[in-house]
């Protein structure tokens, strides 16, 4: 089943997604993706596992391009320009679109540094600490940290690290952020720190993430895409996408079945 599922007019559309497929060779892992993320929302991506989520999270950013066998057919345009034009830098890409990951990864340096890294990289001209207070209050995490700037990062509880993390997302001024379940490795506490701050960022940044937990999706996304995934006769599996709508819709009134059953509980 292709199910052509967009949302958001074209002034405010991030990502225009048309018929993406992606393979690791010669295999299909996800398959004919039509997706509009509009502006400003938090998207989540939700289904079971193998059914593509973070594959085609990562398919925003270019970060499937440090996978040799990778190969993407169809579009993905970001601001109404094509990402995979032969003359769009990757890196530049990841400058504008940030991400945050699974496991709160700060470098082995101070808080400080940690912010001031991607900047630095990017060859910032403003006033640095001016930037580090802004980007960790940002990340609601500013009043916690102050005193303690040139502590490594590493010395930081879990659910500060992931904030952290978002913080230096934010400090190269990135226009969309992606979160690859960003709360999987956090105690229920820091979870709702972070969901509270994904709610506070939206009024700033497009945010898609990727997650399994289906309360949260509830709770922080505005417009929920819902994948699964298709088990060949030889046993491979390739993702798809089965409905995309407004949150509660997904979650209250799916249109397909295999929807109704996952947010239901019924597999997955």
């Amino acid at each position: 089943m292709t199910t052509d599922t967009r949302t958001g007019n074209q002034t405010d559309t991030v990502f225009r997604t048309e018929g993406l497929n992606v393979y690791y060779g010669n295999f299909l892992a996800v398959r004919d993706i039509w997706l509009n993320v509009p502006r400003n929302k938090v998207v989540a991506f939700i289904g079971p596992s193998g059914c593509g989520k973070s594959t085609l999270l990562r398919c925003y950013n270019r970060l499937n391009d440090l996978i040799e066998s990778f190969r993407a057919e169809g579009k993905v345009f970001y601001q109404g320009e094509d990402l995979y034009a032969s003359h769009i830098d990757p890196v530049e890409v990841r400058r504008r679109i940030g991400m945050v990951f699974q496991k709160p990864n700060p470098f082995p340096k101070s808080i400080y540094d940690n912010i001031t890294f991607g900047p630095r990289l990017n060859s910032y001209k403003g006033d640095m600490d001016e930037l580090v207070e802004r980007s960790l209050r940002q990340a609601a995490l500013w009043d916690e940290v102050k005193d303690k700037l040139r502590q490594s990062g590493l010395s930081l509880s879990g659910g500060q690290q992931q904030r952290l993390c978002i913080a230096r997302a934010i400090a190269v001024q990135p226009e969309v952020i992606l979160m690859d379940e960003p709360c999987s490795a956090l105690d229920p506490i820091s979870t709702l720190r972070v969901e509270e701050l994904i709610h506070q960022l939206k009024e700033q940044y497009t945010i898609i993430i990727v997650t399994h937990n289906m309360q949260q999706a509830s709770r922080v996304s505005d417009l929920t895409a819902f994948f699964n995934v298709q088990t060949s006769e030889k046993g491979g599996r390739t993702g798809y996408l089965v409905e995309f709508d407004r949150t509660e819709a997904i979650f209250q009134n799916p249109k397909q079945e295999a929807t109704k059953e996952y947010v239901s509980g019924k597999f997955g």
